[in-house]
């Protein structure tokens, strides 16, 4: 998550934790109204995604103890990645840019089928900085997004909608990756995407909320909505935050519709001590469970129930 929004980001967290403490935690909960969670939607346990984040800690330690822009260790969290899903089935392809002189990279990878024309995209930052190995910011994200699709994988899964996944490069300097990959793509290509999801830090300790990216200004509700759904139908709290802060901002700002969900921000953000104990087990599984049931509800919805 970029430092330029933390504090932005921090402050509206403190003003929603100060009212969630004066009322039920079944208060704080939302009651937006959404579609139900596709019933077929698959869930993982703690030991399918952890081991991912266990992966990107040793590649860190590896590599002089992070996995930034630009590294050996940026260099071979790709690698990790995109191995899994050339495995599993994906059409991957890395796409190039370059910030601070280095070269950067963004993987995406599509799954075959669906409807080309309404593509459901979701994604997460797969860099750190410099100071630390980054697993919660933002491994823990990445992980449950790679998670999430090699069980699309091994559904078969058929969807109506394209699916799309990326993690992207250089986050940590403001964006940069995903920003140059919605510059670069047409008008048309923009318009064929129906919905961007973002997750950054999914696995932060002490979380008692998770905080759903709002899209108010493109009128995005059918994430926001079906994120919500998932969570109140388990008990969870949650409450809103704006498009802002991570890679959904890049999409929000080419008026892409976004959404996603963060688990607020660490005592460890941009740390050395942001390493594998410095992610919660339970929540992390739990955010990868939340990703997999609103991936395969969305997937499944016809592409003109948006409109």
């Amino acid at each position: 998550m970029t430092s330029r929004r933390l504090l932005l980001l921090a402050a509206r967290i403190l003003g929603v934790c100060l009212v969630l403490s004066a009322v039920p935690a079944t208060t704080a909960t939302a009651t937006t109204a959404g579609p139900p969670v596709a019933a077929a939607a698959p869930t993982v346990s703690e030991g399918e995604v952890m081991p991912h984040l266990q992966a990107l800690q040793q590649i860190a330690d590896r590599n002089g103890g992070n996995r930034a822009h630009g590294t050996q260790g940026y260099a071979d969290s790709v690698a990790y990645v995109r191995k899994a899903l050339d495995r599993a089935g994906f059409h991957t392809e890395l796409r190039p840019f370059s910030y601070g002189g280095a070269a950067g990279y963004n993987l995406i990878a599509d799954w075959p089928g669906g409807d080309p024309n309404h593509v459901l995209f979701t994604g997460a930052h797969l860099d750190s900085v410099k100071q630390g190995p980054g697993i919660n910011d933002n491994g823990s994200g990445a992980a449950a997004v790679l998670t999430t699709a090699l069980r699309v994988a091994d559904a078969g899964l058929k969807p109506t909608r394209h699916l799309r996944f990326a993690w992207w490069g250089a986050e940590e300097g403001r964006l940069v990756g995903s920003t140059d990959y919605v510059r670069k793509l047409s008008a048309d290509d923009r318009s064929k995407i129906d919905l961007y999801l973002n997750l950054d830090q999914a696995g932060s300790k002490n979380t008692k909320q998770w905080l759903v990216v709002h899209d108010n200004e493109h009128g995005e509700t059918e994430g926001q909505q079906a994120f919500e759904a998932w969570f109140a139908a388990r008990g969870i709290a949650t409450f809103d935050i704006g498009v802002g802060g991570s890679d959904h901002e890049s999409f929000g700002n080419a008026g892409i519709p976004s959404s996603g969900f963060s688990t607020g921000i660490s005592d460890c953000i941009h740390e050395a001590c942001d390493d594998l104990a410095n992610v919660d087990p339970q929540t992390e599984t739990t955010s990868t469970n939340a990703l997999l049931g609103v991936v395969w509800q969305l997937a499944a919805t016809p592409a003109a129930a948006r409109h």
